[in-house]
């Protein structure tokens, strides 16, 4: 399953917010270096699937605020 995200960073809190159902608004308190924000993301959309870190791949947009995410 794909979903597209926009992500936004240095959140007070980590979160999920659902727009629609392909789409996905990320919140997480990590800075956009050195990759912590994309592994953080992954982390957040781990506990909100409910699945592994290891199913959710980052497809595309690795330095954009929107992501396409594959979930195994």
């Amino acid at each position: 399953m794909k979903i597209n995200l926009l992500v936004k960073t240095k959140a007070k809190e980590n979160r999920v917010q659902k727009i629609d159902g392909a789409n996905l608004k990320v919140f997480v308190k990590a800075p956009p270096l050195a990759g912590k924000a994309n592994a953080q993301i992954v982390e957040v959309l781990a506990k909100y699937f409910n699945c592994r870190k290891s199913d959710i791949n980052i497809v595309s947009g690795l330095k954009s605020k929107k992501k396409i995410v594959e979930i195994l």
